[in-house]
């Protein structure tokens, strides 16, 4: 009889991420993921350091430069308040990047759970699970998400569920089909025949092959709930004014883009800086994690 190691020898578990070394050098060898992660930083970064960056109140109003120009003392211009834009525009990347890393996270630890228990459980629990997956997939997220924020009121929590809620389902298959595909491997069903318990096979074995893609989707969704919760905070229905928010920026900003265009850039340019590094993050990181999508030619 073969040996286990024989049938799934030491190294194989995670193969694609090496060590840290190994995946620094494969991310510092695409340029469009080192480009990627420096805007993850900077956007990361100055929303975490923004209470020190800031140069005035974000939410006090000025009684005189209103929709000023940029100017040493007013970097990005003002608002139709005389709010200091510069200072909203780093305090507001704390809440899209807030939504984006609870919802997901919430999402992702739920989505985990359930598409492990419907990988590894019997064939009546796997069509259940599927079969709520389905009936929630099959409903709009817009549609969900207005009518969640109808029925709640909107606000912060409500971002946060309805994103979280809508991306359960999504990383629920993903894991349920990686799971199921792996329960019945050679080197898994030679460990179950050692008297392996099924904790051991998902911690040891399952786990380590399901994260890889798990943590490319959500750094491919990132943009996406961005976008959303600064579209739905620009209509109204996240966060309300005065809070800081590029959303509410860009709401304010478009009343007034005909006396001045700096509040509508000002809450843009973030928005698309945080969705290009995170798209292009996502796409070294998958390119690292599954070295059968790299492209070659």
């Amino acid at each position: 009889m073969a040996s286990l190691e024989a049938i799934h020898p030491k190294g194989n578990e995670g193969e694609g991420l090496g060590t840290l070394r190994s995946f620094l050098q494969q991310l510092g060898n695409n340029r469009l993921g080192v480009l990627g992660a420096a805007l993850v930083v900077l956007v990361v970064a100055s929303a975490l350091f923004a209470p020190l960056i800031i140069t005035h109140d974000p939410i006090r109003i000025m009684v005189g430069p209103r929709l000023a120009g940029p100017s040493p003392e007013f970097l990005l211009g003002t608002d139709h308040l005389g709010r200091d834009t510069f200072s909203r525009v780093m305090m507001g990347g704390r809440i899209p990047l807030l939504v984006a890393f609870a919802s997901l996270g919430s999402a992702l630890a739920v989505g985990l759970l359930l598409g492990l228990i419907a990988g590894i459980g019997p064939r009546w629990l796997d069509n259940l699970l599927l079969l709520v997956f389905d009936t929630k997939r099959s409903i709009p997220s817009i549609i969900f998400a207005l009518a969640m924020i109808a029925l709640l009121g909107p606000s912060l929590a409500t971002l946060i569920f309805v994103i979280a809620i809508g991306s359960v389902p999504i990383y629920g298959r993903v894991v349920r089909t990686q799971t199921r595909a792996l329960r019945n491997s050679e080197y898994i069903a030679a460990e179950r025949s050692m008297g392996a318990s099924a904790t051991r096979i998902l911690a040891v074995h399952v786990l380590p092959n399901v994260i890889g893609p798990l943590l490319i989707l959500v750094s491919m969704d990132i943009p996406a709930v961005i976008a959303v919760e600064a579209g739905l905070s620009f209509l109204g229905m996240g966060v309300r004014p005065p809070t800081p928010d590029w959303g509410v920026i860009l709401s304010d900003g478009y009343s007034s883009i005909n006396q001045s265009p700096w509040p509508v850039i000002a809450g843009g340019v973030p928005i698309v800086l945080a969705t290009l590094g995170f798209t292009f993050l996502g796409e070294a990181l998958r390119d690292i994690f599954d070295p059968k999508l790299r492209k070659d030619l």
